[in-house]
This record gives C-alpha cells, structure tokens and sequence, in this order.
C-alpha cells in the first residue's frame, strides 16, 4: 500500500446532518424513515414535516414547500427531509440548506408492483377490479384506465412517478437516458432496497455517521400469507409494463456496487454487516418479547400498531414489559411505526399546534415522557 492509502482510514470527517431522503413507495422506505426520525432526535434537529393534519408532504401532488409546517418562519432552516412527497427540486431547495445531502432508495420492480398490489387493493382502480396480481399483469390495460391516472399511480411505474416524472410516459431511450442524467445530478446516492443491510453501510460511510444511527428492525413489512405469487409470465410482463422502473433500478443497481467498490470494497463491507445485524440482533433481544415482527392482531400496545392497508397484514413488534426508561425509550423509537413518529415529532416541534388526529389510539404520555 502506498502512504496516501494508509493516512485515508484516519481522515476525521463530521456527521452530516442537512439531509433529504426521498421516501419511495414500498421500498423499504418506512424503515429508513424511522432511521432518520431517531437520527434528528439524537442529534436535535429540525424535521420538514407535513403542514397541519397532513401525514405525508402533499403527496401525491408536487410538492410545494408551503406542505411543510412553519414554513414561511423557519424558511431554510430545515435539516431532515424525509415523509412522502413527489419530487419537485426546486421547491425543496426552498426548504433544504445549499450543502443538503440528497439520497433514495429503489426496490425491483417486479417484487415492488406485487407488493403494491396487496397494499393498495382497495383505492387503486385497476387493482380493486382485477381478481389477483397474476390476472392484473396478465392484461393490464383492461383494468388501468387512463382517465383514473391520479388513483392509478401505485399500478405502473410508481418510482419514476415519486421522482417527479410522468409514469404514463412512452419508454424512449433519450428521454429515459434525460432522466437518469437528471436524478443523478439531483441525487448524491440511489441505496437498493434488495441489499438494505449492504445500503446502510454505504449510507453511514457517506454520511459520516455511527453503527447506532443506521441500527433498525424492519418496519412496515406484512405477513408472508399476504404475499402472492407471481407467475414467469408476470414477472416478464412488469419488465415491459414497468418499463421506466425497471430501467430505473437496472441503472442505479449498477451505480450502487459501484459506488461500493469505490469506497468501501466488497471485503470491508461484508465485514460492516455482519456487525450492523450483530449489533441489529443484540437489540432485538434487548427489546422485543417476540425477537422478531407479530402480525395485527398480536401487537399488545395499540399505540404501536402501524398502520393496516388493503389486504396487507402489516407487521408490529411487542416491547418487553420491564425495560427501564431510558432502554424503553431507545426501544419505542426503533418500533414507533410511520404515523405514530410523524405526528409524535409534530407535537415535539410544533407544541401550539393542534395534535394531528390520526384515529389511532395514540397513547402520548409513552412516548412523550421525556
């Protein structure tokens, strides 16, 4: 090794801590979100969050930056970015500081439209109309109709829609090769939801940060009986149904690793996640009475149940029962579903604003103990 190779490992950096993480749907968005969340928290700072009784940031109209809370006081003063919101770069500068670091994270198209499917079965159009997933992709636009477009975005292209781009548009080499060219200069890292454990070491390398602020249990995922089986056929269908996804991915799938072997190599990384799932696993005995995610109807403490969607069983954890308060709160904040952390940060950094009323019984006094 040269001199300058040896001297890098030492190099100090600093925790950056102005950043905007576009929250993708069904990717394994709502786990990174919660990361963000206890980030801020540890770090005291100042989350964009939804204006009002909004739970997500205007979605899915283009975001605008009066769909953040005190915006027109706080102006650019806002750290952390990172509820729902369709893409929209001028706007969010509006909100985020100059030196904001940008990052997303994509998913496979074909496990992703699967997992739409179930989770959107009851509002989206073309899903509720078709008998199962198979049937859908076997014809889709006998059940997507153009007219329902708005209801209609989680059934096709649903990433490139959350970017901010049309999903409804024709698959055409210059334009597809425009908006990877785009999202590259907007974005300064694409993480792979396949490879989540792998993307939070890149992420906590990029960012400067601990093992601790990248440690996370899976939030928002459903029960393995909610999951149906896509045919061959299917598969190759979503490929060309969702063919601006799936260029998407195949692009920034490629980008990932490379960028990984540019900093961290493949040695060093296999190395940081088997200490971040050690460190994942110690945590999960330290907290849950389960050890692992309980369907709906097994989570005891009603305030950490997530939120139920279409035919999903969405998964929750069970707290063991003595855990002293500071170990408890660690533990809440890394179960604390999507919802519950939006609205317990609202009251946090908005105390004169009246509580979003989110028809869950929210029982405040545990989480706001402080």
């Amino acid at each position: 090794k040269s001199h300058k190779e040896l001297l890098i490992p030492f190099m100090p950096c600093r925790a950056k801590t102005n950043v905007m993480f576009l929250k993708t749907h069904k990717t394994a968005s709502s786990t990174v979100l919660n990361i963000m969340f206890r980030f801020a928290e540890r770090y005291n700072l100042t989350v964009a969050l939804p204006a009002d009784q909004l739970v997500h940031l205007g979605y899915p109209n283009t975001f605008l930056a009066h769909f953040v809370e005190e915006f027109q006081a706080i102006g650019q003063n806002y750290n952390i970015m990172c509820n729902h919101l369709r893409f929209n770069p001028s706007e969010v500068q509006k909100v985020m500081a100059a030196n904001t670091f940008y990052f997303s994270i994509l998913r496979n198209p074909i496990p992703l439209l699967e997992s739409s499917y179930i989770y959107y079965k009851d509002t989206v159009p073309a899903f509720r109309i078709s008998k199962d997933v198979n049937e859908y992709l076997a014809s889709p636009m006998k059940y997507y109709h153009p007219a329902d477009y708005k209801q209609n975005i989680y059934a096709r292209n649903i990433m490139w829609f959350d970017f901010g781009y049309d999903n409804n548009a024709e698959d055409n080499k210059k334009y597809i090769q425009a908006v990877l060219n785009e999202i590259e200069q907007n974005f300064h890292l694409i993480l792979i939801a396949e490879y989540f454990d792998e993307s939070m070491i890149l992420l906590k390398h990029t960012l400067c940060w601990d093992l601790d602020d990248v440690v996370y249990f899976k939030l928002n995922s459903r029960s393995q009986d909610t999951v149906q089986t896509l045919t061959p056929e299917s598969e190759e269908q979503i490929k060309a149904w969702c063919s601006l996804d799936w260029k998407l991915y195949l692009h920034f799938n490629q980008s990932f690793w490379r960028r990984i072997e540019e900093t961290i190599g493949l040695e060093e990384l296999e190395k940081e996640v088997s200490r971040l799932r050690m460190r994942q696993k110690e945590l999960m005995e330290t907290c849950l009475s389960d050890r692992e995610a309980v369907g709906k109807d097994h989570i005891k403490n009603k305030a950490l149940l997530p939120f139920q969607s279409g035919d999903a069983n969405i998964l929750g954890y069970n707290l063991k029962q003595d855990l002293d308060n500071r170990t408890l709160r660690t533990c809440q904040k890394m179960v604390m579903p999507e919802l519950q952390y939006t609205s317990y940060l609202y009251a946090v950094q908005h105390p004169h604003k009246k509580r979003k009323q989110l028809g869950l019984p929210l029982l405040w006094t545990t989480f706001q103990e402080k």
